[in-house]
């Protein structure tokens, strides 16, 4: 591959920034571009799981994760009265691929891309409006101008731009049925262990505590509630802190001790599984193209493996059409079966009333331990670029 290809990446969040580090790896000449004036990840934490480690190590990227966040070490969930419901086998699955899952702040994530970035251009304050196709060459619309190259990738998120000109305005958002309320904090509890995240399942609400490292937890709660009213949510602490009035001391002690302005309440959505990502020079990735609930924890992984792909099916040689088209069949059934995966779970774990509740306690408390595996493994395995003879990631090892 001729290493004065370029490509303009829209988008500067965790599969933007992904993408223009991916690509410059297999010799792209990059440039970025970002609606707002300046980067600020929100003080909300995520899970990078094994998955997306081994995609980045499949080119050679290590962004030392583990350094600035936590590897993941026991992972508990428990009913609303801290009584246990199961002990999920991550670290047994973690040990067999040989990769990490690590928690991590999501400012601490975007320090860890941003330094690998360093020295690829990003002019931030500069929206795209859209995109015209010239010959093998795409045109990107600016309000105060245009830029060219040789291909364009989506990566704005849930509003994307460039996915609005490939699908057309009006497309419906789903919404999860719930308010998510989120919080990182100073935080330690004699019921906490290092390493852990436990998750709490009461009746049509869910608490997580996550712990990030460095003596930090990052923490979540949701609870059902319609769209209009979530959206439209302006309480504060003590509204969250009376919905978990009952619940055990670590959940109610991580928002007690989370200053009220470092709590963030945010409405939870998801969109139809979209088949084409894109024509021509053009296409999308992470939440442009497949944007998800968060209940697997996979939409960032899911959006770090798209930027890898990506870059794997350009630097096998192809003509920029055809290696975008390839990274697209490559990427469908695995993020169609992570999304629809994800959606199925958050409305089962959020269940309501008592029968509901019940029935989703005792299916994971009485599933057999070979049927938990098989139903975490796959999701947490990177299957590797998709080209035949080609590279994929196996253990987080690179293969020929």
């Amino acid at each position: 591959m001729s290493d004065t290809r370029s490509a303009i990446v829209i988008g500067a969040g965790i599969g933007g920034l992904t993408a223009a580090i991916a690509l410059r790896r297999v010799g792209v000449d990059v440039r970025m571009y970002e609606r707002a004036s300046r980067i600020r990840a929100q003080g909300f934490g995520l899970s990078v799981m094994s998955n997306a480690i081994a995609a980045l190590d499949s080119l050679g990227i290590d962004l030392r994760l583990d350094k600035r966040g936590r590897t993941l070490d026991r992972y508990l969930v428990k009913s609303r009265t801290g009584r246990l419901i199961r002990e999920f086998p991550f670290p047994e699955i973690v040990e067999r691929l040989g990769v990490p899952c690590v928690c991590i702040g999501r400012p601490d994530l975007f320090a860890a891309l941003q330094e690998e970035a360093a020295g690829i251009p990003l002019t931030l304050g500069r929206a795209a409006e859209g995109f015209t196709v010239d010959g093998d060459r795409v045109r990107v619309h600016f309000a105060d101008g245009e830029e060219t190259a040789d291909l364009l990738i989506g990566a704005d998120g849930f509003n994307s731009a460039i996915r609005r000109q490939l699908v057309g305005p009006g497309e419906p958002a789903h919404d999860s049925g719930y308010i998510v309320w989120l919080g990182i904090t100073e935080y330690s509890h004699p019921r906490f262990a290092p390493g852990s995240v436990i998750h709490f399942w009461g009746d049509g609400m869910r608490f997580g505590l996550v712990d990030i490292g460095h003596g930090r937890l990052y923490w979540w709660g949701t609870k059902n509630m319609p769209a209009e009213r979530s959206a439209a949510w302006n309480g504060g602490k003590a509204e969250v802190l009376d919905a978990y009035a009952a619940w055990p001391d670590e959940v109610r002690t991580a928002i007690r001790v989370t200053p009220e302005e470092d709590l963030l309440a945010v409405t939870s959505r998801d969109r139809p599984f979209l088949e084409e990502w894109g024509a021509g020079p053009v296409t999308l990735l992470g939440d442009a193209a497949h944007p998800m609930l968060t209940s697997l924890g996979q939409g960032s992984a899911m959006a770090i493996e798209d930027a890898v792909v990506l870059a794997h099916h350009l630097r096998a040689g192809r003509d920029v059409p055809t290696a975008l088209r390839a990274y697209e069949d490559a990427r469908r059934e695995r993020t169609r079966g992570i999304v629809e995966a994800t959606r199925a779970i958050s409305d089962f774990e959020q269940s309501e009333g008592p029968v509901r509740r019940r029935l989703r306690d005792a299916y994971f408390r009485y599933m057999s331990h070979p049927g938990l595996v098989g139903r975490l493994e796959p999701a947490l395995t990177f299957p590797g670029a998709g080209i035949e003879g080609g590279t994929h990631a196996v253990h987080g090892e690179e293969h020929r």
